[in-house]
This record gives C-alpha cells, structure tokens and sequence, in this order.
C-alpha cells in the first residue's frame, strides 16, 4: 500500500485518531443518534485532482467506531487522481459511518493536502537533481503525519524534531565564537548524529567545507553568491562532497531557476505549513454508476 514510504507506527496513528474523535464526539454524537443502527454502505469521493494521503487514518477512524467495518480502497496512497474518483467504499453500522465522518474526512483532506503540494514542487524539480525537502513547520500534534505525506507527495524530511539532528545557526556561530568552533563543539556533545551547518557569507562557507559536516544551508544568497557558491562545493574531492540546501522564502516562482544553479536540497516550510484541503466528501449509500 505504501509504494517505498511506511507510515508511522500504529501507535501514533492511533494516538492521533483517539484525539481526534475524542474532541469530535465529546460525550456522544447526538446527531447520529437520530439514525437507525443498520447496516449501510458509503463511499469516498475526491472532487478534484490530488495526491491521496492518509489511508491509515481514515481506516483507524472508522475501526475505532466499528471494528467490524468493511473499507475496500480503489486506489493506492501515493497515486494521483482525478476530480470525480471515488477512492473507497464502505460497508458497516450506519451510525459509525456518520459519526467517523469528519475526523476521516479531516485526517485524509489535510494530508492529501499536503502530498499535492508537495509533488507540485517535487514536479517543479524534476531533472535538476534537486531534492523537496520539508520543514519543522508543521501543524501542532500532526508531525508525524504530515512527514509522511511529504514523503507521499515524493518529498523528503528534514530533520523530524529537535532531537534527531545538529542545526548550527547564526545564534550558534555567534556563542562559539566561529564557524569551525560551533561545529567542533557540536561534534563533541553529539558526534552520532547529523550535522546541518547554516553560512551567511562564502567566507563561512568554505570555513565549513574545511571542518566538514553533513550539510550546509545557504540561506538567503543572491543567484550570483548561490552560483558561487555551488562551484566551490564541486571543487571538494567525491569523498568530501557535502550537500548544499536552500532555505527560506522559496516560492514556487524562483525555484526551478535555484534548483537549475546546481543545489541538492530545496527545503520549503509551506509544504506543512501552509496547508489547502483537498475536496473530499463520505456519502452513504452506493457509489454513482
């Protein structure tokens, strides 16, 4: 189902599916109450073109409610679709149909969402070798679930928390007293974990270069100073080669022409960030057609 990007573990997909119904129904759905408690069907429609994402979500919503509802998915997490495409239907108690509604309907909206985005600008890239990369920009208490959808949409995650990778900023360059120093340092107190290096100037750049480290962010260079500093990166020996990443106030207007200077890594905070919906809708009965 996955197509090469796994979901989280089922724990936190459950975790996210029980806050999600808890605040939804409260202490009981008052309106699905009005329903009769048969057997129905339903099914999921997508109203325009998108990426699906959120399988596992929708699924844990309604098996939350009904354990023993049938979901029977027409299309695989990952695929594009187009508008009038029903993605599943399903079969189980009426109510819980209703009641799992929104909180499916959410989960698979905002991470489709996300996965669209993000093969727009993995789209946006193709050829140039450079890679979509996210950010920590996400929605509070979804982290794990739209790093997912990044990878859905065909994009790759930064970095998951503060915890799993070294970021040396300009506040940290500031305290060490130097470039060389803040990565010596950070070597030192955490030498099993990545180590991302931020450079303001080629001067900082090519002191990072020499110390060595996992990656370097050229954040906010002109073309030209971007240009140049892609030529430097190249001059280091294969074995040396340290990727270089753009970040920061990337549009969707100006990257292909950064992508074109020679970077590897794009990182973009509105792929999480700035989410649209996708148009989804869950209709009881039989599908049309």
């Amino acid at each position: 189902m996955s197509r090469g990007f796994a979901p989280p573990p089922d724990e936190v997909v459950a975790d996210d599916v029980a806050r999600a119904l808890a605040e939804d129904l409260g202490t009981g759905d008052v309106t699905s109450a009005l329903l009769p408690d048969i057997a129905d069907s339903a099914y999921l429609l997508c109203k325009e073109d998108a990426i699906v994402c959120g399988r596992p979500w929708f699924d844990a919503c309604h098996r939350a409610l009904d354990p023993q509802v049938r979901i029977d998915w027409r299309v695989d997490e990952g695929q594009r679709v187009g508008a009038g495409t029903v993605l599943a239907t399903l079969e189980g108690r009426a109510r819980a149909l209703v009641s799992a509604e929104r909180a499916s309907l959410n989960f698979m909206q905002t991470l489709s969402g996300t996965a669209t985005t993000t093969a727009l600008y993995v789209d946006a890239v193709r050829g140039t070798g450079a890679q979509i990369l996210d950010t920590r920009k996400t929605l509070p208490g979804l982290r794990q679930a739209q790093k997912y959808a990044v990878r859905a949409g065909g994009g790759v995650n930064h970095r998951i928390g503060l915890f799993d990778a070294v970021m040396l900023k300009e506040n940290h360059v500031r305290a060490a007293g130097s470039i060389s120093a803040a990565i010596r340092a950070a070597r030192s107190m955490q030498p099993g974990l990545p180590l991302i290096v931020e450079v303001e100037s080629i001067a900082q750049l090519e002191e990072a270069l020499r110390e060595g480290c996992d990656r370097i962010l050229i954040d906010d260079f002109d073309a030209a100073t971007r240009r140049e500093a892609v030529r430097i990166a190249r001059l280091q020996p294969a074995s040396r080669r340290i990727p270089l990443e753009v970040s920061g106030g990337v549009d969707m207007s100006m990257l292909r022409a950064i992508a074109e200077d020679g970077v590897d890594c794009i990182s973009i905070g509105g792929l999480t960030k700035h989410v649209r919906a996708i148009d989804l809708s869950l209709k009881l009965g039989p599908p049309p057609g």
